[in-house]
């Protein structure tokens, strides 16, 4: 069997290039014969699709990618399957995502996302994401645990709470802050790691979260950084937390999450989108409820997502982009875990074996892999 995998390629330190990395470390670990390319047009992607010829080509990414990754293989007579994330909504090509035989999303809710903006899910499958768990594991050097930490400014005596992502604002490290402001009125051992990846829109936020800190007058409890880590870093930073937080505003998936788990982590977040779907709460983590959703009831669009122009669109009823994470809750789970080592210990634990068992790429992609084929009668 031939397939042609498209995504961000050669690999880069985002969640859509790793995902399709690892679907096509799976596919060639169960035997298929699997070429990676970036879904861009290319000279490359042409001669794979003209003269590879797949059986089927894995199309990494979200709907604006739909004339990259299904209306060009199909003029090469490709069937293509697409796992796609909703970026917040589902804009245009219902007319294309109707037509396919089938179709991935990252969560359950991710496919919530497209059915309430009019494509028809019947041909759609819920697929998590797979992960490395020989990468993401515990790691039981506790000296280089430690020598990380200091480098970050922990003192050996802190509990180190981490949390990760482009930049820390969408990963629910504001509604973190205001958690933590009410539990350092009772437990002060604790200092709260940000990291965000380099750019303008996180150093916007961080001006903004740095003014909220000084409010709640925990500015020096919180250690900012940005930085490009490899994932085998990530995994490091990981192991050297005691626990990973991400009550994400907004999250298809939450593959750090799952990273983090994997690494023997217990895992606060939100119940709502794809952490509901990987976080099991009270075994491997906390769930916060949602106390607020950000209703909108217009949103810009632009040609790069198939539209003639720039231009607002303005919608029936209003639609959730966002969610904001109960502060009351995650109080008192972070309380929880950082009073209770034991808890930390145990949950961590069921952490590792939860992601083990239903995230490691092997699993997903044998999964993805047979209902590919028996969806598209494939051999």
């Amino acid at each position: 069997m031939k397939i042609l995998v498209l995504f961000p390629y050669p690999v880069e330190s985002d969640g859509q290039s790793l995902q399709g990395y690892y679907l096509l470390q799976g596919l060639k670990y169960h035997g298929v014969n699997a070429v990676p390319c970036h879904f861009n047009n290319s000279i490359q992607k042409e001669y794979y699709l003209r003269h590879f010829k797949p059986d089927v080509a894995i199309g990494i990414g979200f709907w604006g990618n739909v004339p990259e990754i299904l209306q060009d293989p199909m003029k090469f007579g490709v069937t293509t399957v697409p796992w796609f994330n909703a970026d917040g909504w589902v804009a245009n090509y219902q007319t294309e995502f109707n037509r396919l035989k089938l179709m991935f999303t990252t969560s359950e809710w991710v496919r919530s996302i497209y059915k309430r903006d009019g494509v028809d899910c019947s041909k759609i499958i819920p697929m998590h994401i797979g992960i490395d768990t020989e990468l993401f594991k515990p790691k039981e050097d506790k000296e280089m645990n430690l020598a990380l930490r200091r480098m970050l400014g922990v003192r050996d005596d802190e509990i180190m709470i981490l949390t990760m992502g482009g930049e820390v604002t969408s990963k629910g490290a504001q509604e973190m802050f205001r958690a933590l402001a009410q539990i350092n009125e009772e437990f002060t051992n604790w200092v709260y790691v940000c990291k965000s990846w380099p750019s303008e829109t996180a150093s916007e936020w961080r001006e903004k979260e740095e003014e909220l800190l000084d409010e709640l007058g925990i500015r020096d409890k919180v250690i900012f950084f940005d930085d490009i880590f490899s994932p085998e870093f990530m995994a490091d930073i990981l192991n050297a937390c005691d626990i990973y937080a991400a009550p994400s505003r907004i999250e298809g998936f939450g593959m750090i999450q799952v990273e983090a788990m994997a690494c023997g982590k217990p895992v606060i977040s939100i119940n709502v989108g794809g952490p509901a779907e990987t976080i099991v709460h009270n075994k491997t983590g906390f769930l916060a409820e949602v106390a607020e959703e950000i209703l909108l009831n217009e949103e810009w669009a632009y040609p790069s997502m198939g539209f003639s122009s720039r231009q607002i669109i303005k919608f029936d009823k209003p639609k959730t982009f966002a969610y904001r994470a109960n502060i009351d809750d995650l109080k008192n789970y972070t309380l929880k875990l950082l009073t209770d080592k034991k808890l930390r210990e145990e949950m961590g634990k069921a952490a590792r074996e939860h992601a083990v068992k239903n995230f490691d790429y092997k699993v997903t992609s044998k999964k993805m892999l047979d209902i590919i084929k028996e969806k598209l009668d494939l051999k």
